[in-house]
């Protein structure tokens, strides 16, 4: 259970830290795009802030599936990103990241792009845990 604890505590400060530079690099992109007079009123800094911090619970905490040995990893995967896009969609539509005026193709291509960065940070991850994994398990063989 303490493994456990900390694991998941791990994973919720790695996403968070995720959500929070992904939330820096697109502000970036945005102030140069706007020629230096991107503006944000009435807290929606604070607003999109906390939103960025929920979106790294909502992708960090779901990590604690692959402990789960008895699911298959596809469901594994299946539950562990559902969850995190179904999170980031309610954050993205409260802080004002998607509006609601969007239309039903801009909805489709703004759920396109989240699913497809969603799958590359997971693949990221699940590359250096994998090649984590192959140096763990070299070092057992050199020790036999």
């Amino acid at each position: 259970m303490k493994e456990l604890i900390k694991d998941l505590i791990k994973s919720t400060v790695i996403s968070i830290g995720t959500a929070m530079t992904i939330f820096c690099f697109v502000g970036i992109v945005f102030d140069i795009g706007y020629n230096g007079n991107f503006n944000l009123n009435n807290y929606q800094f604070t607003k999109m802030v906390v939103g960025c911090m929920i979106i790294g619970l909502g992708f960090g905490v779901p990590t604690i599936i692959y402990q789960k040995e008895k699911f298959p990893m596809p469901i594994r995967v299946l539950i562990h990103m559902g969850i995190g896009c179904i999170v980031y969609t309610i954050v993205a539509y409260a802080v004002g990241w998607i509006g609601g005026s969007a239309t039903i193709g801009q909805g489709i291509i703004i759920a396109a792009i989240q699913l497809a960065v969603a799958f590359f940070i997971w693949f990221f991850f699940m590359i250096y845990y994998h090649a984590e994994a192959k140096k763990i398990n070299d070092k057992i063989q050199e020790m036999k």
